[in-house]
């Protein structure tokens, strides 16, 4: 009954109110140690992550000659769109303020590296990043966690309802969607297996073996769990704004579609597997 095109009023409510709904209920935390610490962990791991993925992408260039859309696709996750839903139904609203290290990170390379990437062209968009509503709510969170303000109750109470939505609305976009894909088309992309193959399972292994044998998750109290959301970031399908952007540049923007489908279906069986091979 619900056709693909329905679920832009959908999306726009995700992207302008229940992310930033959930983000800033998350931060509404005593500022104690642990949370300092488990901050500056996420975010450490998450600028090593970027860094290493940065590099992946150069190989990916000069050693098998990935275009600007295979590359970035390999590199950019939908963590964005993913984790928080994730996060929140699986470990609890009280570790979403850990996606924001991970989410910062990569809304810089968005529109620095990624960008550069589909444009052809160093130009960086710095006030895109600040401007960006799911940043904005990351440095309200910031402010009223270092400040210890408080919402009023009616208001966070209000806040944290729009933030439990997000789970099911995802879920609910993604299979208006997906019903409407044309399987058979994405036989026609030959670079595809080798592309899902590297964003879905090999940058994911790579991530596990740093994240969990690199010793960082002894540095502060349950920081496994936060290297577990790391992880998790890093196993998502390809990031939708790499089609965005494919297309706005003038870059393939349906073949950054397909690997979008392909890796949106298929990391429902990939990611159960890279989450378990961390806690093994």
């Amino acid at each position: 009954m619900l056709k693909a095109s329905d679920s832009k009023v959908m999306s726009i409510l995700m992207l302008y109110l229940f992310f930033p709904c959930v983000i800033i209920y998350s931060f509404q935390v005593d500022f104690t140690e642990q949370v300092k610490q488990g901050l500056l962990l996420g975010t450490g791991a998450a600028v090593i992550i970027h860094a290493l993925f940065l590099f992946i992408c150069k190989l990916l260039e000069k050693f098998l000659g990935m275009n600007p859309v295979e590359k970035c696709s390999v590199i950019y996750t939908n963590s964005g769109n993913l984790m928080i839903p994730l996060v929140t139904a699986v470990l609890g609203p009280e570790w979403v303020i850990y996606t924001s290290s991970f989410l910062m990170v990569q809304l810089v390379l968005f529109w620095t590296h990624l960008k550069s990437e589909m444009a052809g062209e160093p130009q960086m968009e710095w006030k895109a990043v600040i401007t960006n509503f799911n940043m904005i709510a990351i440095m309200i969170g910031f402010v009223l966690l270092l400040t210890g303000i408080r919402l009023p109750a009616q208001v966070n109470d209000a806040i944290g309802s729009l933030g439990s939505m997000v789970g099911a609305t995802a879920m609910i976009i993604a299979g208006m969607l997906l019903g409407e894909i044309d399987f058979k088309k994405l036989t026609t992309f030959k670079g595809l297996p080798l592309v899902v193959a590297f964003r879905l399972i090999i940058v994911p292994l790579i991530s596990l073996a740093l994240l969990k044998y690199s010793g960082m998750d002894g540095f502060v109290e349950n920081g496994d769990m936060i290297l577990l959301i790391t992880l998790m970031a890093c196993s998502t399908p390809s990031a939708t704004t790499v089609v965005s952007m494919a297309s706005l540049f003038g870059e393939d923007g349906e073949y950054a579609s397909a690997i979008n489908v392909a890796t949106s279906i298929l990391c429902i069986f990939t990611m159960p597997v890279i989450v378990a091979l961390y806690q093994w």
